[in-house]
Protein backbone atom coordinates (compact mmCIF):
# COMPACT_ATOMS: atom_id res chain seq x y z
CA UNK A 1 0.00 0.00 0.00
CA UNK A 2 1.15 3.13 -0.81
CA UNK A 3 -0.67 6.85 -0.27
CA UNK A 4 0.09 10.86 -0.50
CA UNK A 5 -1.84 13.14 1.27
CA UNK A 6 -1.47 16.21 2.31
CA UNK A 7 0.19 16.87 6.00
CA UNK A 8 -2.72 19.60 6.87
CA UNK A 9 -5.68 17.11 6.17
CA UNK A 10 -3.99 14.32 7.73
CA UNK A 11 -3.26 16.23 10.93
CA UNK A 12 -6.75 17.44 11.22
CA UNK A 13 -8.06 13.87 10.86
CA UNK A 14 -5.63 12.78 13.05
CA UNK A 15 -6.22 15.43 16.05
CA UNK A 16 -10.36 14.55 15.80
CA UNK A 17 -8.96 11.06 16.84
CA UNK A 18 -6.62 11.84 19.32
CA UNK A 19 -9.16 13.37 21.62
CA UNK A 20 -11.31 10.36 21.62
CA UNK A 21 -8.35 7.79 21.41
CA UNK A 22 -7.16 7.25 25.42
CA UNK A 23 -3.34 8.01 25.09
CA UNK A 24 -2.73 4.91 28.19
CA UNK A 25 -5.34 1.72 28.56
CA UNK A 26 -5.09 -1.61 30.14
CA UNK A 27 -6.33 -2.47 26.73
CA UNK A 28 -3.43 -1.49 24.55
CA UNK A 29 -5.65 -2.03 21.28
CA UNK A 30 -7.99 0.95 22.87
CA UNK A 31 -4.37 3.22 22.24
CA UNK A 32 -4.60 2.23 18.73
CA UNK A 33 -5.96 3.68 15.61
CA UNK A 34 -7.32 1.83 12.94
CA UNK A 35 -6.15 2.97 8.97
CA UNK A 36 -8.93 1.70 6.61
CA UNK A 37 -7.87 2.51 3.03
CA UNK A 38 -9.37 2.56 -0.50
CA UNK A 39 -8.77 3.97 -3.93
CA UNK A 40 -10.38 7.76 -2.67
CA UNK A 41 -8.77 8.23 0.64
CA UNK A 42 -7.93 6.96 4.48
CA UNK A 43 -10.78 6.23 6.92
CA UNK A 44 -9.43 6.77 10.44
CA UNK A 45 -11.30 4.60 13.17
CA UNK A 46 -10.63 4.86 17.14
CA UNK A 47 -12.36 4.29 20.71
CA UNK A 48 -12.58 5.10 24.28
CA UNK A 49 -15.72 2.63 24.81
CA UNK A 50 -17.59 5.64 25.71
CA UNK A 51 -17.21 7.62 21.73
CA UNK A 52 -16.62 5.52 18.55
CA UNK A 53 -15.50 7.79 16.30
CA UNK A 54 -14.60 7.81 12.06
CA UNK A 55 -13.36 10.61 10.43
CA UNK A 56 -12.56 10.35 6.21
CA UNK A 57 -9.66 11.83 5.03
CA UNK A 58 -8.87 12.30 1.36
CA UNK A 59 -5.43 10.89 -0.37
CA UNK A 60 -4.34 9.14 -3.22
CA UNK A 61 -4.10 5.71 -2.54
CA UNK A 62 -2.88 2.64 -4.53
CA UNK A 63 -2.79 -0.82 -3.52
CA UNK A 64 -5.16 -0.15 -0.91
CA UNK A 65 -4.26 -1.96 2.56
CA UNK A 66 -5.85 -1.91 6.18
CA UNK A 67 -3.68 -1.49 9.42
CA UNK A 68 -3.71 -0.36 13.11
CA UNK A 69 -0.71 2.03 14.45
CA UNK A 70 -0.30 3.37 18.04
CA UNK A 71 -2.26 6.84 17.66
CA UNK A 72 -0.70 9.16 19.69
CA UNK A 73 2.82 8.18 18.07
CA UNK A 74 2.02 8.53 14.42
CA UNK A 75 -0.07 11.75 15.13
CA UNK A 76 3.17 13.45 16.93
CA UNK A 77 5.17 12.09 14.02
CA UNK A 78 2.96 13.64 10.98
CA UNK A 79 3.01 16.74 13.18
CA UNK A 80 6.54 16.90 12.94
CA UNK A 81 6.95 16.39 9.72
CA UNK A 82 9.23 19.34 7.62
CA UNK A 83 7.07 18.70 4.59
CA UNK A 84 3.86 19.70 2.96
CA UNK A 85 3.13 16.56 1.53
CA UNK A 86 3.33 13.02 3.15
CA UNK A 87 3.76 9.57 1.72
CA UNK A 88 2.75 6.49 3.45
CA UNK A 89 3.62 2.79 2.47
CA UNK A 90 2.84 -0.59 4.05
CA UNK A 91 5.99 -2.88 3.85
CA UNK A 92 5.38 -6.03 5.93
CA UNK A 93 4.41 -5.14 9.15
CA UNK A 94 6.02 -1.67 9.19
CA UNK A 95 4.79 1.44 8.32
CA UNK A 96 6.72 4.17 6.39
CA UNK A 97 6.07 7.61 6.98
CA UNK A 98 7.97 9.95 4.50
CA UNK A 99 7.95 13.34 4.01
CA UNK A 100 10.75 16.10 3.00
CA UNK A 101 13.91 14.73 3.71
CA UNK A 102 12.23 12.49 6.82
CA UNK A 103 11.88 8.76 7.22
CA UNK A 104 10.14 7.55 10.06
CA UNK A 105 9.61 3.50 10.52
CA UNK A 106 6.50 2.73 12.64
CA UNK A 107 5.71 -0.95 13.72
CA UNK A 108 1.80 -1.79 12.85
CA UNK A 109 -0.22 -3.71 14.72
CA UNK A 110 -2.50 -6.72 14.78
CA UNK A 111 -5.74 -5.46 12.92
CA UNK A 112 -7.73 -9.07 13.39
CA UNK A 113 -6.99 -8.02 16.96
CA UNK A 114 -8.73 -4.68 17.28
CA UNK A 115 -12.13 -4.77 17.69
CA UNK A 116 -14.94 -3.61 15.83
CA UNK A 117 -16.69 -0.35 15.39
CA UNK A 118 -19.71 0.06 13.22
CA UNK A 119 -21.65 2.69 12.38
CA UNK A 120 -25.24 3.05 10.76
CA UNK A 121 -25.95 3.37 6.88
CA UNK A 122 -29.78 4.96 7.47
CA UNK A 123 -30.64 7.93 9.65
CA UNK A 124 -33.76 8.75 11.82
CA UNK A 125 -33.65 12.45 11.67
CA UNK A 126 -31.01 15.42 10.35
CA UNK A 127 -30.12 18.46 11.99
CA UNK A 128 -28.41 21.40 11.00
CA UNK A 129 -24.79 20.91 12.07
CA UNK A 130 -23.63 24.10 12.49
CA UNK A 131 -27.08 25.33 14.42
CA UNK A 132 -26.27 21.66 16.73
CA UNK A 133 -22.62 22.75 17.07
CA UNK A 134 -23.39 26.55 18.06
CA UNK A 135 -26.42 25.24 20.83
CA UNK A 136 -24.01 22.52 22.66
CA UNK A 137 -21.48 25.42 22.95
CA UNK A 138 -24.05 27.71 24.22
CA UNK A 139 -25.06 25.53 27.15
CA UNK A 140 -21.94 23.65 27.50
CA UNK A 141 -20.88 25.71 30.73
CA UNK A 142 -24.03 24.88 32.75
CA UNK A 143 -23.17 20.56 32.67
CA UNK A 144 -21.91 19.65 35.90
CA UNK A 145 -18.31 18.03 36.00
CA UNK A 146 -19.05 16.51 39.54
CA UNK A 147 -19.34 12.68 38.89
CA UNK A 148 -22.15 12.39 41.73
CA UNK A 149 -23.97 14.23 40.00
CA UNK A 150 -25.63 12.22 37.38
CA UNK A 151 -27.85 13.62 34.96
CA UNK A 152 -26.22 16.78 35.46
CA UNK A 153 -22.89 16.13 33.08
CA UNK A 154 -24.91 15.78 30.63
CA UNK A 155 -26.95 17.69 28.19
CA UNK A 156 -30.30 17.29 27.07
CA UNK A 157 -31.38 17.41 23.59
CA UNK A 158 -35.47 17.68 23.47
CA UNK A 159 -37.02 17.75 19.65
CA UNK A 160 -40.50 19.84 19.46
CA UNK A 161 -42.56 19.98 16.52
CA UNK A 162 -40.73 22.52 14.41
CA UNK A 163 -37.69 23.31 16.71
CA UNK A 164 -35.30 21.76 18.78
CA UNK A 165 -33.50 22.56 22.12
CA UNK A 166 -30.78 22.11 23.98
CA UNK A 167 -30.55 22.09 28.23
CA UNK A 168 -27.63 21.87 30.80
CA UNK A 169 -27.93 22.61 34.33
CA UNK A 170 -25.75 21.91 37.59
CA UNK A 171 -28.36 22.42 40.39
CA UNK A 172 -26.96 26.56 40.14
CA UNK A 173 -28.18 27.48 36.83
CA UNK A 174 -29.89 26.50 33.84
CA UNK A 175 -28.88 27.10 30.19
CA UNK A 176 -31.15 26.83 27.52
CA UNK A 177 -30.72 27.09 23.69
CA UNK A 178 -33.66 26.60 20.99
CA UNK A 179 -32.91 26.19 17.47
CA UNK A 180 -34.90 25.35 14.40
CA UNK A 181 -35.58 21.81 13.53
CA UNK A 182 -38.08 19.63 11.74
CA UNK A 183 -38.34 15.92 12.58
CA UNK A 184 -39.45 13.49 14.68
CA UNK A 185 -36.72 13.28 17.08
CA UNK A 186 -36.26 11.66 20.46
CA UNK A 187 -35.61 13.33 24.30
CA UNK A 188 -32.14 12.09 25.22
CA UNK A 189 -29.14 12.79 27.31
CA UNK A 190 -25.82 13.41 25.89
CA UNK A 191 -22.67 13.26 28.26
CA UNK A 192 -21.52 16.65 28.13
CA UNK A 193 -17.63 15.33 27.33
CA UNK A 194 -19.22 13.53 24.74
CA UNK A 195 -21.10 17.29 23.29
CA UNK A 196 -17.80 18.60 23.54
CA UNK A 197 -16.46 16.11 20.52
CA UNK A 198 -19.44 17.00 18.73
CA UNK A 199 -19.37 20.53 18.93
CA UNK A 200 -15.13 19.99 17.34
CA UNK A 201 -16.52 17.63 14.53
CA UNK A 202 -19.18 19.20 13.63
CA UNK A 203 -19.03 22.18 10.93
CA UNK A 204 -21.75 22.34 8.22
CA UNK A 205 -23.91 20.63 6.10
CA UNK A 206 -26.92 17.88 7.94
CA UNK A 207 -26.01 15.74 11.33
CA UNK A 208 -28.13 12.58 10.51
CA UNK A 209 -28.83 10.77 13.90
CA UNK A 210 -29.98 7.30 14.22
CA UNK A 211 -31.05 5.84 17.48
CA UNK A 212 -30.05 2.84 19.14
CA UNK A 213 -30.49 1.21 22.44
CA UNK A 214 -28.79 3.97 24.67
CA UNK A 215 -26.83 4.73 21.93
CA UNK A 216 -26.72 7.76 19.86
CA UNK A 217 -25.13 7.76 15.89
CA UNK A 218 -24.00 11.26 14.33
CA UNK A 219 -23.10 10.73 10.92
CA UNK A 220 -21.81 14.35 8.76
CA UNK A 221 -20.06 14.35 5.39
CA UNK A 222 -16.46 13.36 6.56
CA UNK A 223 -16.90 12.11 9.97
CA UNK A 224 -19.22 9.14 12.11
CA UNK A 225 -19.44 8.62 16.07
CA UNK A 226 -21.36 6.40 18.29
CA UNK A 227 -22.05 8.12 21.45
CA UNK A 228 -22.87 5.86 24.67
CA UNK A 229 -26.23 8.00 25.96
CA UNK A 230 -26.72 9.06 29.87
CA UNK A 231 -29.40 7.24 31.50
CA UNK A 232 -31.89 8.73 33.70
CA UNK A 233 -34.55 11.52 33.82
CA UNK A 234 -33.43 15.38 33.69
CA UNK A 235 -35.19 17.87 36.13
CA UNK A 236 -38.11 19.40 35.55
CA UNK A 237 -35.86 22.80 34.70
CA UNK A 238 -39.15 24.81 33.26
CA UNK A 239 -40.04 25.16 36.98
CA UNK A 240 -37.49 27.39 38.10
CA UNK A 241 -38.12 29.81 35.08
CA UNK A 242 -39.38 32.68 36.63
CA UNK A 243 -42.78 34.24 35.02
CA UNK A 244 -43.49 37.36 37.04
CA UNK A 245 -40.87 39.77 35.95
CA UNK A 246 -40.83 42.89 37.86
CA UNK A 247 -38.02 44.94 36.41
CA UNK A 248 -36.07 44.68 33.16
CA UNK A 249 -32.75 45.60 32.88
CA UNK A 250 -31.25 46.37 28.65
CA UNK A 251 -27.38 47.35 28.39
CA UNK A 252 -24.37 46.31 25.90
CA UNK A 253 -23.42 42.74 26.81
CA UNK A 254 -19.56 43.47 26.75
CA UNK A 255 -19.83 46.46 28.56
CA UNK A 256 -21.55 44.12 31.60
CA UNK A 257 -19.00 41.90 30.75
CA UNK A 258 -15.65 44.03 30.95
CA UNK A 259 -17.62 45.88 34.55
CA UNK A 260 -18.06 42.16 36.61
CA UNK A 261 -14.49 41.04 35.61
CA UNK A 262 -13.56 44.78 36.85
CA UNK A 263 -15.05 44.52 40.42
CA UNK A 264 -14.90 40.40 40.52
CA UNK A 265 -10.99 41.16 41.05
CA UNK A 266 -12.23 41.91 44.61
CA UNK A 267 -14.83 39.60 45.52
CA UNK A 268 -14.51 37.11 47.80
CA UNK A 269 -13.79 33.99 46.41
CA UNK A 270 -14.76 32.42 49.70
CA UNK A 271 -17.89 33.84 49.53
CA UNK A 272 -19.15 32.36 45.87
CA UNK A 273 -17.24 35.52 43.97
CA UNK A 274 -20.24 37.57 45.37
CA UNK A 275 -20.83 40.73 43.12
CA UNK A 276 -23.97 42.92 43.96
CA UNK A 277 -26.06 44.37 41.51
CA UNK A 278 -28.38 47.06 42.26
CA UNK A 279 -30.55 48.59 39.66
CA UNK A 280 -32.10 51.96 40.66
CA UNK A 281 -33.21 55.09 38.16
CA UNK A 282 -31.48 54.10 34.84
CA UNK A 283 -28.46 52.60 36.47
CA UNK A 284 -26.90 49.43 36.89
CA UNK A 285 -24.24 49.60 40.00
CA UNK A 286 -21.79 46.16 40.54
CA UNK A 287 -20.18 46.10 44.07
CA UNK A 288 -17.75 43.48 45.38
CA UNK A 289 -15.44 42.97 48.32
CA UNK A 290 -13.17 40.37 49.81
CA UNK A 291 -10.65 40.93 52.42
CA UNK A 292 -8.34 43.59 50.49
CA UNK A 293 -11.06 45.86 49.93
CA UNK A 294 -14.06 46.95 47.73
CA UNK A 295 -14.59 47.57 44.34
CA UNK A 296 -17.69 49.22 42.34
CA UNK A 297 -18.54 50.13 38.70
CA UNK A 298 -22.03 51.99 37.46
CA UNK A 299 -23.37 51.00 34.17
CA UNK A 300 -26.10 53.32 32.22
CA UNK A 301 -28.78 51.21 31.63
CA UNK A 302 -32.46 50.84 29.93
CA UNK A 303 -34.78 49.92 32.82
CA UNK A 304 -38.65 48.90 32.80
CA UNK A 305 -41.12 47.39 34.88
CA UNK A 306 -43.21 47.55 37.86
CA UNK A 307 -39.84 48.23 40.62
CA UNK A 308 -38.41 50.90 40.90
CA UNK A 309 -35.42 49.53 42.36
CA UNK A 310 -33.82 46.06 43.47
CA UNK A 311 -30.76 44.94 44.98
CA UNK A 312 -29.54 40.82 44.17
CA UNK A 313 -26.17 39.26 44.42
CA UNK A 314 -24.54 36.86 41.96
CA UNK A 315 -21.92 34.69 41.36
CA UNK A 316 -19.39 36.19 39.04
CA UNK A 317 -18.37 33.68 37.32
CA UNK A 318 -21.70 32.24 36.85
CA UNK A 319 -22.86 36.00 35.28
CA UNK A 320 -19.56 35.96 33.21
CA UNK A 321 -20.50 32.21 31.53
CA UNK A 322 -24.18 33.26 31.12
CA UNK A 323 -22.98 36.14 29.09
CA UNK A 324 -20.60 34.45 27.08
CA UNK A 325 -23.22 33.47 23.88
CA UNK A 326 -24.53 36.83 24.23
CA UNK A 327 -23.61 39.07 21.34
CA UNK A 328 -25.06 43.22 21.01
CA UNK A 329 -27.57 43.74 23.84
CA UNK A 330 -27.96 41.43 26.99
CA UNK A 331 -31.26 41.49 28.76
CA UNK A 332 -31.40 40.65 32.45
CA UNK A 333 -35.20 40.14 33.58
CA UNK A 334 -35.79 40.09 37.60
CA UNK A 335 -38.50 38.92 39.53
CA UNK A 336 -37.12 39.49 43.13
CA UNK A 337 -33.99 39.35 45.09
CA UNK A 338 -33.97 35.64 46.06
CA UNK A 339 -35.65 35.16 42.63
CA UNK A 340 -33.76 33.18 40.06
CA UNK A 341 -33.13 35.63 37.31
CA UNK A 342 -32.65 35.58 33.31
CA UNK A 343 -30.24 36.47 31.03
CA UNK A 344 -30.93 36.50 27.64
CA UNK A 345 -29.91 38.38 24.41
CA UNK A 346 -32.22 41.43 23.58
CA UNK A 347 -32.65 40.50 20.07
CA UNK A 348 -33.98 36.86 20.23
CA UNK A 349 -32.09 33.88 19.30
CA UNK A 350 -33.33 31.10 21.72
CA UNK A 351 -30.45 31.67 23.84
CA UNK A 352 -31.29 32.08 28.30
CA UNK A 353 -29.60 31.64 31.52
CA UNK A 354 -31.31 31.10 34.30
CA UNK A 355 -29.54 31.62 37.70
CA UNK A 356 -30.58 31.52 41.06
CA UNK A 357 -29.34 34.12 42.99
CA UNK A 358 -27.31 34.69 46.27
CA UNK A 359 -28.32 35.87 49.77
CA UNK A 360 -28.52 39.81 49.75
Amino acid sequence: MKANVTKKTLSEGLGLLERVIPGRSSNPLLTALKVETSESGLTLSGTNLEIDLSCFVPAEVQQPQNFVVPAHLFAQIVRNLGGELVELEITGNELSVRSGGSDFKLQTGDIEAYPPLTFPEHADVSLNAEELARAFSSVRYAASNEAFQAVFRGIKLEHRPESARVVASDGYRVAIRDFPASGDGRNLIVPARSADELIRVLKDGEARFTYGEGLLSVTTDRVRMNLKLLDGDFPDYERVIPRDIKLQVTLPATALKEAVNRVAVLADKNANNRVEFLVSEGKLRLAAEGDYGRAQDTLDVVQGGSEPAMSLAFNARHVLDALGPIDGDAELLFSGSTSPAIFRAAGGGGYMAVMVTLRV
